[in-house]
């Protein structure tokens, strides 16, 4: 008992009190030279990822921009066309999830105009004029025209049509406009972007057959689209009040003396040595970082099953040192040590748990979608376009999947939490330690800014799902699903 006039010394707010005694006989040491040297090397890496990530075009990622970024922005305004046949419930659902229709062309035509300065493809100026014209910006999409006058074929061709179509003027030779039609069928595909300039060119001829008949033919087209993509949307909102609910049972029960979701024992911090773990991840991480360097110089890119192999094969290093200095002394396994058993009993417990990290997470991105608007941020289309969801063959789709969806949440849980993050809470608190391996994780992703807070935020929800439970698969499971959606995402718009 604690005299009344002694008061208990201060808790630091990040420096872990709560960290066991090590469990266990660990007779190896480690060359401190070679774990510093495990690092510099590592330090170095992330370094490279982040040079590389700031440095170099995103353009350069995509293998043929021209084509993706046309086939999204198409897909995409297809989309808020079909929101447009809707029910107004669905409109105001599919909105509040998903944006609206402006923001999406305020995006779309800065990625164009990013496209236009470094493509020599002459259709990219021309679908970014339309794009201006069809957000309001006819005189930006005139002026441009105006300049195509005096330029090589065939962009004097194209200034005829964009002028023909969104001019003021009076037409004067209705026959002329028939040509356009034919010549816009020849050098667009069918689409949006042929929809809308075709359109166009009817509205002037007042040619109202000819507006009903390309409506008409884009109507299927553009219904089947948005079904595809509402059907996403809504497993997602499905996923997001089913969390919530267990986010607030949560909440309710969070005072009782066991976690109303604690699933295994003993969780983190782990019972083992910070000094010994430390040397474990730097060391196996570097070996790993050079696997993942030899594998991105010698694999041919083509090659998805090697590619998907990759996360394994990289992250095998490291479980390997952890299961020989960690585990092994400490008489445990890895299902012991990573919570990996928890039993029928409590599926009750692990379902509650995953959705309602899910549901979090949802909910952290729905809020930084609504931020990054005023704030003029957002994430480059070629961060999350994958053409091997988009163009590949059915083959090759499932192998990108099993990569996502499996190998990605199975290994970066077990190193990125398991590991980093419960080896860092020995000497840390939860928020520093969850902070600083989120950022490492969000580092080695290797995207901008947005991209990183996204990944940061996905960091942080798996962290305290870890803490919260003491089982990595709560995480491993809210990390597959949430990889799932944005495959099905890309899926449904893309392919």
């Amino acid at each position: 008992m604690v005299p009344h006039n002694e008061s208990l010394p201060p808790q630091s707010w990040w420096r872990a009190t709560d960290a066991p005694p090590p469990v266990g006989i660990y007779p190896g040491r480690f060359s401190p030279k070679v774990t510093l040297l495990a690092a510099i090397f590592l330090v170095g890496a992330l370094a490279m990822v982040v040079w590389l990530s700031t440095s170099s075009s995103k353009l350069e990622r995509v293998e043929a921009p021209e084509q993706a970024l046309s086939l999204m922005v198409s897909r995409t305004m297809d989309v808020h066309e079909g929101l447009k046949r809707a029910r107004p419930w669905e409109q105001w659902l599919f909105t509040w999830a998903s944006g609206d229709r402006e923001a999406e062309q305020t995006h779309a035509i800065e990625w164009y105009r990013e496209l236009a300065r470094v493509s020599a493809d002459p259709v990219v100026p021309l679908q970014l004029a339309i794009l201006q014209a069809e957000a309001g910006h006819v005189s930006q999409a005139l002026l441009s025209a105006h300049d195509w006058a005096e330029a090589e074929d065939p962009l004097p061709q194209f200034a005829d049509l964009v002028m023909a179509a969104y001019g003021e003027g009076p037409v004067h030779d209705a026959d002329r406009y028939v040509v356009w039609q034919a010549e816009l069928a020849e050098l667009l595909p069918a689409g949006w972007f042929y929809e809308r300039l075709a359109e166009g060119l009817a509205r002037r001829a007042n040619d109202q057959a000819l507006v009903v008949r390309i409506q008409e033919q884009a109507a299927v087209r553009v219904d089947r689209q948005f079904v595809r993509s509402q059907r996403v949307t809504l497993v997602e909102l499905s996923a997001l009040v089913l969390g919530t609910v267990a986010l607030v049972l949560i909440w309710l029960r969070r005072k009782e003396p066991s976690s109303f979701v604690r699933l295994h024992e003993p969780g983190v911090p782990p019972p083992w040595p910070g000094g010994i773990g430390a040397a474990v991840l730097l060391r196996g991480g570097a070996i790993g970082a050079m696997f993942t360097a030899l594998f991105l110089v010698y694999a041919p890119p083509d090659n998805a099953s090697l590619r998907a192999l990759a996360i394994p094969m990289t992250n095998l290093p490291l479980l390997f040192l952890a299961h020989r200095h960690l585990f092994r002394p400490a008489g445990m396994t890895f299902d012991e040590g990573f919570g990996l058993e928890i039993g029928w009993a409590r599926a009750g417990r692990l379902a509650t748990a995953v959705l309602a990290v899910v549901a979090a997470g949802l909910w952290g991105e729905w809020v930084m979608d609504w931020l990054s608007e005023p704030l003029h941020l957002t994430s480059h289309w070629a961060e999350w376009f994958d053409a091997d969801l988009v163009w590949a063959s059915p083959a090759l789709t499932a192998i990108s999947l099993v990569e996502y969806v499996i190998f990605a949440p199975v290994f970066e849980e077990l190193a990125f939490r398991g590991l980093l993050f419960a080896i860092l809470r020995r000497r840390f608190r939860f928020l520093p330690a969850a902070l600083i391996s989120a950022s490492i994780f969000a580092i080695a992703h290797g995207y901008g800014l947005v991209g990183f807070i996204s990944v940061l935020w996905s960091g942080l929800l798996w962290a305290w799902m870890y803490e919260k439970t003491g089982s990595l698969l709560p995480g491993m499971l809210a990390h597959a699903i949430n990889n799932l959606l944005v495959c099905l995402a890309v899926m449904a718009l893309l392919r």
